[in-house]
């Protein structure tokens, strides 16, 4: 891609060691679901002290999962959440993933804390509501898809003007629209069935605590090649924009 403004990528967060054999991070994996050139895309770890450019600057912003809880509340987390505020109104295609999803939530009015339900991993079946059939975005996918998930947190309530677009089991909250171009995504579109069993293991002894496991939803593990639509259709929304 040519685009004149970069595909900004805010690294919020560092894959598990576990994952040290399988090669890139959060950062590469996005890009690559997208289509995305190394070359158009700019990596920018907020929680590291590098500097947040101007919204109008950019094509688009996707941000990553982390380690970290937004219930943290850290000052890097703030200046991203005002940060991605101003990228919202002024309707910069914006879409975060896992801790991501959590961000823009946050940042635009929505509640953050721990899932009632515990610890949400492994390949889990996400059915989109009404509403995703006419959104721009969501509108790509199935009405009901497999798609890793790995959080303890969640939205525990959406930002106030935020459309609804997705639901599990154990997650309200899968998916939401808020204004005509920024996205929440609770699952990873970017993880394969490669990755997500490091993550069951990591939560091994969680998911005993809850009565739950962590063999058998190792066991579960599928592919999601269905989820990763959304990557791609983002990215071409980024790109109609710049065109």
């Amino acid at each position: 891609m040519n685009a004149r403004r970069p595909l900004v990528i805010l690294k919020t967060g560092r894959k598990i060691p576990a994952l040290e054999t399988i090669a890139g991070d959060y950062e590469d994996w996005i890009a690559a679901g997208m289509g995305w050139q190394p070359g158009a895309v700019r990596v920018i770890a907020p929680d590291r002290g590098e500097a947040l450019p101007a919204p109008d600057t950019v094509a688009g912003i996707a941000i990553t999962g982390s380690g970290s809880m937004v219930t943290e509340r850290a000052d890097w987390m703030l200046r991203a959440a005002d940060w991605l505020g101003d990228a919202v109104q002024r309707e910069v295609p914006v879409l975060g993933i896992c801790f991501g999803h959590q961000l823009l939530a946050h940042a635009l009015g929505g509640e953050v804390d721990d899932n009632p339900h515990g610890v949400e991993v492994g390949t889990v079946e996400v059915s989109l509501e009404d509403a995703a059939a006419e959104d721009p975005l969501f509108s790509a996918l199935p009405t009901r898809l497999w798609a890793q998930l790995s959080h303890r947190q969640s939205v525990r309530v959406l930002p106030p003007g935020a459309t609804l677009l997705g639901a599990s089991e154990m997650e309200a909250h899968q998916g939401f629209a808020f204004g005509p171009r920024a996205w929440g995504a609770q699952f990873h579109p970017e993880f394969d069935e490669r990755i997500i069993p490091h993550f069951v293991e990591y939560y091994r002894a969680i998911l005993g605590e809850q009565s739950r496991c962590a063999d058998t939803l190792k066991s579960m593990v599928r592919p999601a090649h269905e989820s990763r639509v959304l990557l791609r259709r983002f990215a071409e929304i980024v790109r109609e924009g710049e065109s």
